[in-house]
């Protein structure tokens, strides 16, 4: 079951912020990179349909945490075609 994190009144993901936070702390230079992002579109598809508080939580973390711009590309493209077919 999902819980949700609320950062200044609105609600998140509590998961996808969990990973996202994992993801970028500890080794590497705190950048989510290709293989990050791969991990964050399968806990999105895990539910199989992309709600809207997934999307909220994705548009935030992409604001909020670096990426690398390979990372970037790949996930709006696969986000896009994946969310394209639900």
């Amino acid at each position: 079951m999902a819980y949700y994190k609320t950062i200044d009144g609105k609600k998140y993901d509590g998961e996808l912020l969990e990973l996202a936070e994992k993801l970028t702390s500890g080794s590497g230079d705190g950048r989510l990179s290709k293989e990050d992002a791969e991990k964050l579109l399968e806990a999105v598809k895990d539910g199989n349909s992309y709600t809207d508080i997934e999307k909220d939580t994705m548009a935030y973390v992409r604001e909020n945490y670096k990426w690398t711009d390979a990372a970037d590309e790949w996930f709006r493209a696969e986000i896009r075609k994946w969310a394209a077919s639900k």
